[in-house]
């Protein structure tokens, strides 16, 4: 019954977390760490673990396939020099770095190494919960070095394990194929995949079309790692692969599901891994022998302060080479400026997989012998990730005040533009295929009556001095429809209270108006 007791205790923390941080208006994991630390007080859950292999294996596909499918393909094309040097260099030297503040606090240096890889990568899903202020490019550029980062630090992170349980040195030739294998195999099989999986979408059947999308990231997650390369990447390309194809084949039934199903459980799986996390800092600091909880402390923030300062400096470094050798002007139009640097800089989050990754460290090497410091280590990477997400989760929204960076109304313009052309498009269109399809004049006209209102209403959007009267009509307009579908709800309620229509006919009905004062109010399902 234990499980069941968690899974409960767990949701519970997590629907009371996210209405204190709404009422509170701060981000989900500052109140929801807490709670995992307060359950872990009970004394039934005293021994509850994050599990690791249900991060890499169950959380990590899901997480990071949906933030490639929802991500921009065409930001990350714009930004792509950086989003690589960003998920790849920057790793190995941040693992680099890591290791000799390690050997500092007189750890072995291939145990440091170990330490350095696992807090190297940027954890997608804190980004995603805390970096949802920032404007899009940023947020864009986070999230992509997010969703390839962790393929990097994890080879890393396989090799420097299997060195230090081991004890054989691993050659520069070995380590080159290895990550060759890895990224290669990783994104041809993403790309794979991604074809693969697209078809699912063109099944007629939304249920079983969305049954095909849940299991295409454990697929592509599980034969990479079978045949050795990233996972992660293959997990991530196979997502881009798939956001590309899908609007041109995949049904408006199952585009509706998929997008509250995967809603509502990246939501939960996010929050319950914050939860979690804070369960595991009541493991970690019993296992720490007393003795070295000071020393831990202290080599925690120490660690944490040098990841906010290597970014810094290659973000600094980069920019200034990029922008040295790089003069044309379109680059030009990419650049941010001194203010945005800083933020980038403290936008760093570690998360779920860093600590999953150190908890998956061997307990033993091979020799039988304990492994190295592997408490201080896990200890360590806790309170590191507790920093990044406790100190600059708070204090990222005042940086981007502070950065006073320019409107982000790119995204509204666009979506303005896009249903302008598309309404145009289909009132020209309308004449020859209501002609086609032996529709009667007056139904003809009427329908093209209600496309020119709506193209006069996004024209008057559009402009830079919006028509009075055309706003003032749209509004009462909205104000009416919506008043007339809540007076629909409530009748077809009653009408089920007195029994004269059938549950499923109202919820049938109830999700038309639903998606029809969506479409009114603009609001999107959150």
């Amino acid at each position: 019954m234990l499980a069941l007791e968690v899974i409960v205790a767990i949701g519970l923390a997590v629907l009371i977390g996210g209405l204190i941080a709404a009422r509170l208006r701060v981000t989900t994991p500052i109140v929801l760490i807490p709670l995992g630390v307060l359950l872990g007080f009970i004394p039934a859950f005293r021994e509850v673990e994050l599990p690791p292999e249900a991060v890499l294996l169950l959380f990590l596909p899901v997480l990071l396939f949906w933030e490639s499918l929802t991500t921009s393909t065409r930001e990350i094309r714009r930004f792509i020099r950086v989003i690589l040097l960003n998920g790849t260099l920057l790793v190995f030297v941040t693992a680099l770095g890591v290791a000799v503040v390690g050997t500092w606090f007189g750890l072995p240096w291939i145990v440091a190494l170990v330490l350095g890889a696992v807090l190297a990568p940027t954890d997608a899903t804190a980004v995603s919960e805390l970096a949802g202020s920032l404007p899009r490019r940023q947020r864009t550029v986070l999230r992509a070095e997010s969703l390839i980062n962790d393929g990097t630090a994890l080879v890393i992170y396989a090799l420097a394990v299997s060195v230090a349980v081991s004890g054989q040195q691993i050659s520069p030739l070995e380590i080159t194929w290895t990550l060759l294998v890895s990224y290669v195999g990783g994104v041809a099989i993403g790309v794979g995949m991604g074809f693969l999986g697209s078809l699912t979408l063109r099944i007629r059947m939304p249920l079983l079309s969305n049954v095909g999308l849940i299991i295409t990231p454990f697929a592509a997650f599980l034969i990479a790692e079978v045949v050795g390369s990233s996972g992660v990447l293959a997990v991530v390309v196979c997502g881009l692969v798939m956001s590309r194809i899908a609007p041109r084949v995949a049904r408006p039934e199952a585009r509706d599901q998929a997008q509250s199903f995967w809603t509502v459980t990246t939501y939960l799986l996010n929050a319950a891994l914050f939860v979690l996390i804070g369960l595991e800092l009541q493991v970690v600091l019993r296992e720490l022998p007393p003795s070295h909880l000071g020393l831990g402390v202290v080599f925690g923030v120490v660690v944490w302060i040098a990841l906010i300062v290597i970014r810094a400096l290659f973000i600094v470094i980069t920019t200034t080479i990029i922008r040295t050798v790089d003069r044309r002007p379109y680059q030009r139009t990419l650049r941010a400026s001194p203010r945005a640097l800083v933020m980038a800089a403290l936008a760093g989050f570690r998360g779920a997989v860093s600590l999953a990754a150190v908890l998956a460290v061997p307990t033993v090497l091979a020799s039988g012998d304990a492994f190295p410091d592997r408490d201080l280590v896990v200890f360590v990477t806790t309170v590191v990730i507790v920093l990044t997400l406790g100190v600059q989760g708070p204090i990222l929204p005042l940086i981007i005040r502070w950065a006073r960076l320019p409107a982000d109304d790119g995204i509204d313009e666009e979506r303005n533009f896009a249903e302008l052309a598309a309404s145009r498009a289909a009132i020209e269109a309308l004449p020859g295929i209501a002609s086609e399809l032996g529709v009667d004049d007056s139904v003809r006209d009427k329908v093209l009556a209600e496309a020119e209102q709506h193209v006069s209403v996004l024209e008057a959007a559009g402009a830079e001095e919006p028509d009075e009267e055309t706003t003032r009509h749209k509004e009462q307009y909205n104000r009416l429809r919506l008043a007339a579908l809540e007076v629909k709800r409530e009748t077809i309620v009653s009408l089920r209270d007195e029994k004269r229509i059938d549950d499923i006919v109202l919820r049938r009905i109830q999700s038309q108006l639903d998606l029809e004062e969506l479409r009114l109010t603009g609001r999107e399902l959150e």
